[in-house]
Order: structure tokens, then sequence, then C-alpha cells
């Protein structure tokens, strides 16, 4: 993943990595008949707070929370199959943004470990990015 805070924009990064499922992914059959495992990374460029010498309030409350981007995850993946592993990445995105206006950028790594053997990894990372004007819930 590519996404960097940056303090002169008082943007953070927040990032989930490992987060390794089971799920019904893919197209082939012995993917729709039966789960695999699937590891997520999020990371997540987040716009802070301004506070007095660079450090916030101590609350949750300011603060973009883990456990969303992780429920959002197991939501969208336990809802039924998805053929595409692009297409379960594009909805965590599109979920995250529309869960915390915070968010302005996100990028979504989906692997599947187990789908070819001797150690391969397959997957896809996507990369969406808050539309200037959007509003969305926070």
């Amino acid at each position: 993943m590519t996404l960097q805070p940056d303090a002169r924009r008082q943007l953070r990064r927040v990032f989930v990595r490992g987060l390794t499922i089971s799920m019904y992914l893919g197209v082939y059959p012995h993917e729709i008949s039966g789960q695999q495992r699937v590891t997520v990374g999020i990371d997540m460029l987040v716009r802070e707070q301004p506070s007095e010498n660079g450090v916030g309030e101590d609350h949750l409350s300011r603060v973009v929370d883990y456990d969303m981007a992780v429920k959002a995850v197991h939501d969208i993946a336990n809802a039924g199959h998805i053929n595409l592993a692009e297409t379960f990445a594009e909805k965590i995105a599109a979920q995250l943004l529309a869960q915390d206006a915070r968010i302005v950028q996100v990028q979504v790594r989906v692997e599947k470990p187990d789908a070819i053997g001797n150690g391969a990894v397959l997957g896809v990372a996507v990369e969406r990015v808050r539309s200037c004007g959007e509003t969305t819930r926070t």
C-alpha cells in the first residue's frame, strides 16, 4: 500500500493488515461450493482534527475506529457469495467511504493465498478517493 500520512494536509494513515477470513469468493465450482481463506488489508487516509501541539484528545470519537473497518469486511463477506476479488475490494472501499466522512482515500487489498498453491498468492488492490463535495454520515 502506498498511502502516506501528510501533516501539512492534516491526514493520518489508518490501516488494518492481515485480516484473514473464510468466505465464498470465486467463479470456479470449488470456490462456489466451499469457503476459502481470504486475507484483507486496508489503508485509509483520514482527515485529522486540529489539535494543540499535535496531540489530540485521547478519545475514540476523534478517530476512525478500526473495528468499523473490520466489521465492514465481515459484513460484506457474510452477505453471500461474491464472484470476483475485485468486487469484494470495491464493496469494502465503498462502504468505508460511506461510513465515515473523515476518510478521504482508501486502498483495499484482497488476497487468495490458497488459490493456486506453491506458496503463490493471488489478489487485487483497489483505491477509491472521496469526490469533492461528497457527503456521508460520520
